[in-house]
């Protein structure tokens, strides 16, 4: 009786098309996944129990410091950036170069008076990255321009969403005349960030 012989089958090349499945996979993941850019500054947040999510989209953030200087941060839209800086143009008489927007739609906090924002702007990468704010944005009763940045974002897109990350040490009083600013714009809805309570700061 003749012996009938087993097929065999290529397993190599199975293996292979998982490979390249798994590596095209691993890839993806790689280049879409967002990681949080770390602060400007050093912060403590208050801890809370809350487990709230932030929004993921159109939110533009207000960095306190212990010393109560504050830092914007703009949306990352690049387009919608342009707009903004356009719109606080407009209010303050200024007008930015195309290079100076450009810059704009990449710095990751504005952190500096009005003022001081084109010679910011035309700093290297590095040199932004290195830069420590000695005033940071104003924000009392005589000079909001906090607010400024505020209300302009929300003229681009009134669906905005704000945080207000502050350091467990901020004066109150420097706090106090944030929310009273926005108050006065009428925005009253916001979230404030804090740590998980019991987690290590």
């Amino acid at each position: 009786m003749a012996r009938v012989k087993p097929k065999r089958h290529n397993i190599r090349v199975d293996m292979t098309a998982m490979t390249d499945v798994s590596f095209l996979l691993l890839t993806f993941f790689i280049l879409t996944a967002q990681f949080a850019k770390p602060d400007v500054e050093t912060i403590t947040t208050p801890s809370s129990i809350s487990e709230k999510l932030l929004p993921d989209a159109s939110l533009m953030t207000v960095l306190s410091t212990t010393d109560g200087r504050f830092y914007f941060t703009p949306v990352e839209n690049g387009t919608e950036r342009m707009a903004l800086l356009d719109n606080m143009g407009k209010k303050y008489g200024m007008k930015f170069t195309n290079q100076e927007k450009v810059a704009f739609t990449k710095v990751q906090s504005i952190g500096v008076p009005m003022s001081q924002l084109k010679g910011y702007l035309n700093l290297s990468d590095a040199d932004q990255k290195a830069f420590k704010s000695k005033t940071g944005i104003p924000m009392d009763s005589t000079d909001a321009q906090l607010i400024d940045w505020v209300q302009q974002s929300l003229a681009v897109n009134p669906d905005y969403k704000l945080a207000i990350k502050g350091d467990t040490q901020t004066k109150y009083p420097k706090v106090k005349a944030l929310f009273e600013g926005l108050r006065d714009i009428d925005f009253l809805k916001f979230w404030l960030i804090t740590s998980q309570e019991g987690a290590n700061q």
